[in-house]
Parts: structure tokens; sequence; C-alpha cells
């Protein structure tokens, strides 16, 4: 079975460009957002995110569990890292006077912590923003010569292609063995146990490791009887830059390049309000 990922933002502003900028910009963005730490910026930069995605019309109720899952991780990650634990503290925030101690660490909490964490909060969040149009706005059938004429390896560019296919053929595999096992009489027992609930699951996870590993095989060797690897391969799909993928890449690029000089200039420091 043939399943590719979503494609849900065809008809918007993103959509319609060239594949190879929205896998530029992301690359623009990481270098711009990195290590920034005065929050105004960071401010700043998430909003140029948030416009970003925006502009790829992806329907919210498609992806609100990702954004839940996302959000979740995001937060859990920066108070493990910054309120709850030394790990994030740079310079500006162990001089900062504390505000008070966390009860169980004793991790002293200072306005630059805070100000710190909500900085790093909003940076990961703006990378979602902008990384998420990589997933859902560039056709499934257009990332082997995204990657293509990006000058990638050949076997790059068709391993990144297979992926993409790949995980959502196996997902869908997985839904018919659940589904025809219960036909068969199979129940997920309800138990807290993790050990039987791993065992309870032999039933759906040696059935779909055959069948992953049957696809597999049979993926290589159509790909062997066609030749592939033996010569450089062609696309008939042609990628060509118009007008508004120069400005929007071009502006990513003097983006990045204005908060590099930013930050080289030493200007870049923790705000504390």
């Amino acid at each position: 079975m043939d399943v590719t990922p979503r494609y849900l933002g065809g008809s918007s502003f993103l959509g319609r460009r060239d594949p190879r900028v929205l896998l530029l910009v992301p690359v623009c963005f990481l270098v711009a957002v990195a290590r920034v730490a005065d929050l105004r910026l960071m401010v700043l930069c998430a909003l140029v995110a948030l416009a970003y995605y925006c502009a790829a019309g992806i329907p919210w109720h498609e992806v609100r569990a990702n954004w839940a899952f996302a959000l979740t991780l995001v937060t859990l990650t920066v108070l493990a890292n910054s309120v709850f634990t030394n790990a994030m503290q740079i310079e500006a925030t162990r001089k900062a006077e504390p505000l008070f101690a966390m009860p169980l660490t004793g991790n002293p909490v200072s306005m630059a912590t805070l100000s710190y964490s909500l900085t790093v909060f909003l940076r990961f969040i703006a990378m979602v923003m902008v990384g998420f149009p990589v997933a859902y706005c560039i056709a499934p059938g257009d990332l082997g010569v995204t990657f293509a004429r990006l000058k990638v390896s050949q076997r790059l560019a068709f391993g990144v292609d297979l992926t993409f296919r790949f995980l959502p053929s196996t997902v869908a595999t997985m839904q018919e063995i659940i589904d025809a096992q219960r036909v068969r009489g199979y129940t997920h027992p309800r138990t807290n146990n993790p050990i039987k609930r791993l065992k309870s699951l032999k039933p759906i996870v040696i059935p779909l490791t055959v069948n992953s590993l049957i696809d597999a095989e049979d993926t290589s060797n159509a790909m062997d009887l066609r030749g592939f690897g033996a010569k450089h391969r062609t696309w008939m799909r042609e990628l060509v830059f118009d007008r508004a993928d120069y400005l929007l890449l071009g502006g990513f690029a003097a983006f990045a390049v204005a908060l590099l000089a930013y930050k080289v200039l030493g200007t870049d420091v923790v705000w504390v309000p």
C-alpha cells in the first residue's frame, strides 16, 4: 500500500513556493535564532515565525495533536533544564538576585532565569512553527527531486523520499493488522503491568515487523531491477525559483545575517525587566 504524508498546504502561499525554499528557510531561521538571549529580540523572531507559519495555511484541526505534543515536550524540557535545575544557567542568571529557591532542588530562580527560560521556550516554538511547513506544505512526490536539486547525494535524496513514504505506510499496515487481529478475537488487556502489556503486543508486532521487512525487500528489488545507482538519475519534475521565492529566501537570509552581526557585536544579552 502506498500511503503518503498529509499534504495540507497545497493552495496556500507557502504551498505554491518552490519546495527548496521550504527547506532552506528553516536553515536560515535556525542560524538566526541560535543562542539568542534577549527576550525582546526573541519575541520579534517568534512573530516572524508566526507570520511564516500562517502563510502555510495549515488547518488547525489537522495538526492540533501535533501542537499539543510539541508544546508539552518544549514546556517540560525548558522547565526541567532552567527552572528546576541549573542545566541552562548562564553567567547573567548566576549574577542576578534570586527571587526564590525551588523546594526540592534548591535551585535559585531570578528574573534573569525566568527571562532566559521564556527566551528558550519561544526559540523552540518558533523553530517548530518554521518546521511544520516542511512536513505539510511539500508535496510528498517532490521530496526526492527537492533534495536532488539541492545537490544532495542521490542515495540520500531517495532515502529521504522513501522514509517519508514508509512511515505512514507502516502506520496504515499496523492499523490493518490490529483490525484483523480483533476479528480473530484479539483484545488488548487492561493492565498496568508493562511486561504484560508488551507481551500482549506480540500478535501485532510480529506481523508488522514481517510486513515491513517484506515491503523493504520488495522496494529494494524493484530499485535494483531498474538499475538504481548504476548511473546518475534524471528527474521529470522541474523546479524553478520565481520572484516570490527569491524574495522570501533572500529576506530570511538577510534576517539571519543581521542577527549574526548583532550577536557578534556582543550586544545580545539576557534582558532583565
